[in-house]
């Protein structure tokens, strides 16, 4: 009888102290309660958080219109699904000082990329890493300047075909210079002398291949397609299925002429690509485009993911 009497005690605090740790969890007194909207209605409120280096931020996130998420820059840190109506928790740890950006994974509109806050977190410095500009800062390089390829190949380049032509190729890929001018300085070369041109451009393909690893590639891919693909499509082609409200539309806030948001640019189109480099792409995913509405990732990728995404990119050009 004891026995029946400690079980059916031990049935009731389990089916009353799961749901009583969860309302404890909801109504925890540190939580910040952060209400996501689309940007055009005012995106994350409050936009702003503060925290100290090594304590918790305990926050409980909500929407109060679609489907957002929230997710933070430069961390490893998983992204958190905020629905329609409902309260989800979660808590954040840092262990480095600085201003963090926290953005909507979820594409909820043409402004979507407008959907960031940022998180000031305090503390002494305990690692000095030093800051590395990106490429097209050291190289003093104008993103917004025209790079039309003089040459382009008439059929898609193949790293496969430009393996199997045997050749050593002794020129590297190299970030600052363009697939365009790689394959001028590879038609010069006597080795090549008995080459097509498509050939050539073949062993462009073959050198961008070699700068890179299926994994890296993998990685880029995915990336691409959380962020990218809703404008710039799936294929690269520009045809994402926000880009038709993203033709010639003025940014919010913005009158004058020159704040419009822009189509966005094909991956596909070889005359702008191949006339393009590695550290024009990464300035563009860093910087953004300047009042075209192509959003500025520099707070939310790390270095190595804005590479991964434009060694992803080429394969738009090349046939890997």
């Amino acid at each position: 009888m004891k026995a029946e009497r400690l079980a059916l005690l031990l049935v009731v605090v389990l089916t009353i102290g799961v749901p009583l740790a969860a309302v404890v969890a909801r109504s925890n007194p540190d939580a910040i309660a952060v209400r996501a909207q689309m940007a055009d209605d005012g995106g994350w409120t409050p936009g702003d958080l503060a925290v100290a280096m090594g304590q918790p931020l305990h926050l409980r996130l909500t929407s109060d219109d679609v489907v957002h998420s929230f997710a933070v820059g430069h961390s490893a840190i998983p992204a958190v699904d905020v629905l329609p109506g409902q309260w989800t928790t979660t808590t954040l740890m840092f262990d480095q000082p600085g201003k963090y950006t926290f953005y909507c994974t979820r594409w909820c509109g043409p402004n979507h990329w407008r959907m960031r806050g940022t998180i000031e977190v305090t503390g002494d410095v305990t690692n000095t890493t030093p800051i590395i500009p990106p490429l097209y800062v050291t190289l003093n390089l104008d993103l917004d300047a025209p790079h039309p390829s003089e040459v382009v190949p008439s059929e898609r380049p193949s790293a496969t075909r430009g393996a199997a032509l045997g050749l050593k190729i002794d020129r590297a890929w190299e970030a600052a210079e363009s697939p365009a001018q790689l394959w001028q300085q590879l038609r010069s070369d006597a080795s090549t002398k008995n080459l097509s041109d498509d050939q050539v451009w073949d062993l462009v393909a073959l050198a961008w291949r070699s700068n890179t690893t299926p994994e890296r590639l993998a990685e880029g891919q995915q990336l691409y397609a959380q962020n990218c693909a809703a404008c710039h499509g799936e294929t690269g082609k520009g045809d994402g299925v926000i880009a038709p409200t993203l033709q010639k539309t003025p940014m919010s806030g913005m009158s004058m002429s020159g704040h419009e948001t822009v189509a966005p640019i094909a991956f596909t189109d070889a005359k702008s690509m191949l006339g393009a480099s590695d550290a024009i792409l990464e300035g563009k995913i860093v910087r953004g485009g300047m009042g075209t509405g192509m959003p500025y990732w520099g707070p939310i990728f790390t270095a190595e993911q804005i590479q991964v995404v434009v060694e992803y990119l080429w394969t738009f050009q090349f046939d890997r």
